[in-house]
């Protein structure tokens, strides 16, 4: 979920995370894909993975489940 900023006009990422194992972003305390905790508020970039057999993209960044991605997680 996305809201804007009023006084610096970005967009801000309320209460979902991606996981730094997977890259996966959910809003629960473990990811969804791998079960991991290891969960970051500090991520960039999205990517919806919607059929990951045929997506070259999901191929080429190893993803095999659909989901939504976050391109950078620090």
């Amino acid at each position: 979920m996305l809201r804007r900023c009023a006084e610096r006009g970005s967009l801000l990422k309320l209460s979902e995370k991606a996981c730094k194992d997977c890259k996966m972003v959910s809003s629960g305390p473990i990811c969804p894909n791998c079960k991991s905790s290891n969960l970051s508020n500090d991520w960039s970039g999205l990517l919806i993975i919607i059929d990951p057999e045929n997506s070259e993209i999901a191929k080429k960044l190893n993803i095999k489940a659909p989901g939504k991605y976050a391109l950078r997680v620090r």
